[in-house]
């Protein structure tokens, strides 16, 4: 039986220069009509981990939520699923740093007016500050990263910093940390905290 994942891996074929036939036939199997674009993997694992907190099971909402690789990549995806592919209703997340090229990619794609939602600096960033430094260094602990975590303070590049930016960055100093901490720290928020940009992108969506 056909599922997101499938639907995923065609759009993403299709946006790196494949056929668009197999994106199209599982869009319509699949009843799709909303896609959320996020920049990466961390960012899906993170929406997700809310959406199962909630109740929501996106896919039968026909939501595809997709993993672009990276903001750059807007234009291919947007053209893909929206007005000239699939004409799919798009909305979704982006870094503050990033929305130049959100906006460019939108536009190029005639979704202009897509409702998509602006992080602060990053996701990780918003969910650092939305639980506090002391309870993500609880988490950190508690997944057994506490000694890689004391090595990457004791660096001198980390010296002075901000424990904020610390654990924002260390999040990344590893292949699938950033992956695993989405969906981590997500389930430690308490459900009123969740991040503006992540708690406005849900409302979006509507209630299922």
């Amino acid at each position: 039986m056909a599922d997101m994942g499938a639907f995923r891996d065609a759009v993403s074929g299709w946006a790196n220069g494949g056929s668009g036939d197999p994106a199209r036939e599982l869009s319509e199997r699949l009843g799709v009509r909303t896609a959320v674009l996020l920049e990466g993997p961390s960012d899906l694992a993170a929406v997700e981990t809310l959406a199962a907190r909630r109740g929501r099971d996106l896919a039968a909402e026909g939501v595809a939520a997709v993993s672009m690789g990276g903001a750059m990549s807007i234009a291919r995806f947007a053209a893909v699923l929206g007005p000239p592919g699939l004409d799919l209703r798009l909305t979704g997340l982006c870094d503050v740093r990033e929305q130049p090229y959100y906006d460019r990619g939108l536009r190029r794609a005639g979704a202009a007016d897509a409702a998509y939602f602006v992080c602060e600096a990053d996701l990780e960033d918003e969910l650092i500050r939305a639980l506090g430094t002391a309870r993500v260094e609880e988490i950190v602990e508690t997944e057994g990263d506490l000694r890689p975590w004391q090595t990457f303070l004791s660096q001198p590049a980390q010296h002075g910093r901000p424990r904020e930016q610390q654990l924002r960055r260390f999040l990344g100093t590893k292949k699938g940390r950033k992956i695993r901490y989405g969906h981590l720290l997500v389930e430690a928020l308490d459900s009123d905290r969740v991040p503006a940009p992540l708690n406005d992108l849900f409302a979006a969506l509507g209630h299922g």
